[in-house]
């Protein structure tokens, strides 16, 4: 493994991982002068189109268009349809699907431990290192972001404000957050909040190098913002979503208040500052039945997120750092991507680079200017989504001129950028060309598919461990709180790791700790009425009567360490039955 977490009992260093050598970079790269500052800042859900500048008439984002003007543009920068597979290549610099992660639910967004992330990187090189929002990549040890590399952590929980193992009635506003791994009240609006966590760390540690990564829930759905920005778009034509595109406004007033903190406190000269998104856009376009753009604006792009064309993963991409020549409002036009997002910054900030055999290239020197030529390159875009991920399914092959998608439709983005004439027929040499390279990406990208990626119970570093049903694998999995409140049949089992031999201590809840209901109460949402509750985790298999009254039907039972599938049930008297959606899980002793 090559984890620092797991050697940290061994005395071993995230640096033994980190290779001596780094790559020098001439004067306009940064030469011998202190080492940048990085503040990345990706928003969820806010495609290439939700921009002013990007040619949007009627949003309102003054500050993102600032920032673009200052800026190298990324103009054919992409990342993954959906949200938690973007944020495992974006931190990793590798294809998502290779890290465990092609899925945003169902333990299908649980990066694997032995990744070496960005922080990863950026601690072992001797910055700060945190991150102020959405994380996305496992709510439990080992993979939580205090365990991949970042000193200072304020971030929801799931993949979005609101879901199951997020604080239960978070709605955006003065909600509870979890700070450095303790649950805190915080005042305010959730995008408030992440970035003045951000700018307060930032300003503890000016006088050092940092790193700060502010990955936005926002706009992500439920889309809940003050009126004050809905009110900007309310009752306008032309207008697909009020909310979503107040909370892009607010998002905006945020960048704003981050460039002025970091010029308040000398730091913007020496800050790579960057701006990207996670996947195309939620809620910024309605289409009309001949795919059309009839309301907002999505650059003439055909999808939206999930779509494996374009507008669903072409996203904006703006990297200023006037220290370093990186500035000026340029654009950069070849394909990229976010997996080439890491191997840049090893190169611009000089840190040590790890044994790691990256999917993505540095673009250091074409975002300072060094190098105009870009050599012809295959990228690869899928949205599986399921369990198990199926060959050719929802996929594109980039060239800089080229879609392949699903393995037949072929589009020359350069002649027809909205991807609507379909030129397979006239070019079988290209898509046999494209399939070819396909197989072999996926090939590369599918030896561990048959992995899950356990959750472990009964470490010193988390006990008691609490699960959700997020992260049950199965058909019918819940992901956020409206299903607890509805209590329906959903069902299926979380993949674990008994750490160690013991007696472990499971409670089964319907609603979670801190509601402090009973398993059978109404609550926010519907009562029922189980007669029994079942646990199964390895060779143990139980059943027990419950009462609607008791708040967790408890089970004890010795257990030796390994790998296991748990599952559990609560059972109503005429056969109907659904899954614990809350467990928490204890090693006793």
């Amino acid at each position: 493994m090559n984890r620092r977490l797991f050697l940290k009992a061994a005395g071993v260093s995230a640096g033994a991982f980190l290779t001596a050598g780094c790559q020098g970079l001439t004067a306009a790269a940064g030469g011998g002068a202190s080492r940048p500052n990085v503040v990345l800042v990706m928003t969820d859900d806010q495609g290439y189109g939700d921009v002013g500048a990007l040619g949007n008439q009627w949003i309102k984002t003054p500050n993102l268009d600032a920032l673009h003007a200052e800026s190298v543009r990324l103009t054919d920068y992409h990342v993954d349809p959906t949200c938690a597979p973007t944020r495992a290549a974006l931190m990793t610099g590798r294809y998502s699907s290779r890290t465990g992660v092609w899925h945003t639910i169902m333990g299908r967004s649980i990066m694997r431990a032995d990744e070496v992330t960005m922080a990863d990187v950026f601690s072992g090189s001797g910055y700060r290192t945190g991150i102020f929002g959405k994380w996305h990549l496992g709510d439990n040890y080992p993979y939580r972001p205090e365990d991949r590399g970042f000193d200072e952590t304020l971030v929801h929980g799931g993949g979005g404000v609101g879901q199951t193992p997020d604080h239960w009635g978070n709605d955006y506003f003065d909600d509870t957050y979890v700070h450095n791994g303790v649950p805190k009240k915080y005042a305010g609006y959730c995008t408030d909040v992440w970035f003045d966590g951000a700018m307060r760390f930032i300003e503890t540690n000016r006088k050092r190098p940092f790193f700060c990564y502010i990955p936005t829930n926002a706009p992500h759905s439920p889309y809940n913002v003050g009126e004050a920005y809905s009110d900007l778009y309310k009752g306008r034509a032309e207008t697909p979503n009020a909310n979503f595109w107040g909370m892009v406004t607010n998002i905006d007033d945020n960048v704003g208040r981050l460039v002025k903190h970091l010029e308040r406190l000398g730091l913007a000269e020496n800050t790579i500052l960057i701006f990207t998104t996670d996947n195309g856009t939620a809620a910024g376009v309605r289409f009309a039945r001949d795919g059309a753009e009839a309301t907002g604006f999505n650059a003439g792009m055909r999808g939206a997120k999930g779509s494996h064309y374009d507008g669903g993963h072409r996203v904006p991409c703006f990297v200023r750092w006037p220290g370093g020549g990186i500035d000026g409002g340029r654009d950069v036009e070849p394909l990229c991507a976010h997996i080439d997002m890491l191997p840049t910054l090893i190169e611009l900030c000089r840190l040590k680079r790890p044994a790691v055999e990256f999917d993505g290239s540095s673009l250091a020197e074409w975002l300072t200017g060094r190098r105009r030529e870009w050599p012809e390159r295959t990228l690869f875009v899928h949205s599986q989504r399921i369990e198990h991920p199926e060959k050719w399914r929802q996929s594109a092959v980039m060239t800089q001129r080229w879609r392949l998608i699903n393995g037949k439709e072929l589009y020359d983005v350069k002649a027809d950028p909205g991807q609507r004439r379909d030129l397979s027929g006239q070019n079988p040499e290209v898509v046999g060309s494209l399939r070819e390279a396909y197989e072999r990406w996926w090939r590369s990208i599918s030896l561990r598919f048959d992995e899950y990626v356990p959750i472990y119970i009964g470490s010193e570093a988390e006990n008691p461990v609490r699960m959700t049903c997020h992260d049950w694998h199965g058909p019918d999995v819940p992901w956020d709180q409206s299903a607890v409140r509805n209590a329906g049949s959903g069902n299926g089992f979380w993949a674990v790791r008994v750490v160690h031999d013991g007696v472990y201590r499971f409670e089964l809840r319907r609603w979670p700790q801190e509601t402090d209901l009973a398993i059978g109460a109404a609550g926010p949402g519907k009562a029922i009425d189980p007669k029994s509750a079942r646990l199964k985790i390895a060779n143990f298999d139980a059943t027990k009567p419950i009462r609607t009254s008791e708040r967790a039907a408890v089970f004890e039972t010795p257990l030796q360490a390994g790998e296991a599938t748990l599952q559990t049930w609560f059972m109503d008297e005429d056969g109907a039955s659904r899954g614990a959606y809350y467990v928490y899980v204890t090693r006793l002793g």
